[in-house]
């Protein structure tokens, strides 16, 4: 029944997509005089606002992890294995080029939900915000080779929005609130269709180890490399990040495809290892999704 359910939202999506763009289709705007009224109505119909896509956009109905989640909230509601993922990602460019570099200033929000839509009442088991600021400068190199591309700075917070339980005597200690600041910067590559993503992430001083995620550094890792390949119209990426004292972190593999005029794609999403969620930092985990994207 709710494969069905999902089946209908996401033709209903598309099938809107279809009806607005054939709505604003037959508006005509040659004759209009006012120039400024014109230009608004042309970023009205070309849905020109300024946001776009950041990260992949995606609803993700079927994925499976190698062992059941753990309920948290006092084990109301037994949690399974298998659960869908929904991930909205936007930016917004808000300068550029103050100091003559070509470099552009950004903020970014994602936001990332863990859907229990398999069990009894269909609870979200976590969600994850990550808004962000971030400036990237372009790199001209076409003689090394490192072929750079460009170089970001970022500053960000990441959450589940949950309530401090440490001293809830019903939760034995366990606090469902988690979340970290951080910088982070990420080096550029591109050897023809692979992009290589270089990232060193820095947490806030004292950030890492509060009460309510101690130790979150040892599972999440300080650097990062993710490797992103086209051919022809498939898109492939590998990301692994990790911490290199604890030996611990994790691998991620994704695969996309067009399947409706580059308006949605086939997504396929493999990770394995910790920090797939924040509520369950320091418990491995291993889980195939599969579904669609919006955006890659």
């Amino acid at each position: 029944m709710r494969l069905f359910l999902y089946v209908i939202l996401i033709v209903t999506v598309l099938q809107a997509e279809q009806i607005s763009d054939a709505t604003k289709s037959k508006i005509n705007i040659e004759n209009i005089a006012n120039d400024t009224s014109k230009e608004n109505m042309q970023k009205w119909l070309d849905n020109s606002f300024g946001l776009r896509p950041y990260k992949a956009n995606y609803l993700l109905p079927f994925g499976a992890a190698n062992k059941k989640y753990i309920n948290h909230k006092l084990d109301i509601v037994p949690y399974d294995k298998f659960e869908a993922e929904i991930q909205v990602s936007l930016q917004l460019q808000v300068f550029k080029n103050i100091f003559g570099l070509g470099e552009k200033y950004s903020l970014a929000y994602t936001q990332q939900a863990f859907w229990q839509i398999y069990v009894t009442s269909s609870p979200f088991r976590e969600n994850l915000y990550n808004p962000e600021g971030f400036v990237v400068f372009p790199i001209s190199d076409k003689s090394s080779i490192f072929q750079m591309r460009s170089l970001k700075f970022a500053i960000a917070h990441k959450s589940n929005g949950q309530p401090n339980t440490e001293y809830i005597p019903e939760f034995n200690g366990f606090n469902l609130s988690k979340s970290i600041n951080y910088f982070y910067t990420t080096l550029r590559l591109q050897h023809s269709t692979l992009i290589t993503d270089l990232t060193l992430l820095v947490p806030f001083p004292g950030s890492a180890n509060l009460s309510d995620n101690p130790d979150l550094m040892k599972y999440l890792g300080y650097t990062k490399v993710k490797f992103t390949y086209f051919y022809n119209k498939h898109m492939f990426s590998l990301m692994a990040r990790g911490n290199i004292d604890s030996m611990r972190g994790a691998v991620e593999a994704t695969y996309s495809y067009p399947l409706r005029k580059d308006k949605s794609y086939l997504y396929i999403k493999l990770f394995s290892g910790y920090v797939e969620s924040l509520i369950d930092y320091n418990k491995d985990i291993t889980k195939l999704s599969i579904g669609f994207s919006f955006s890659r």
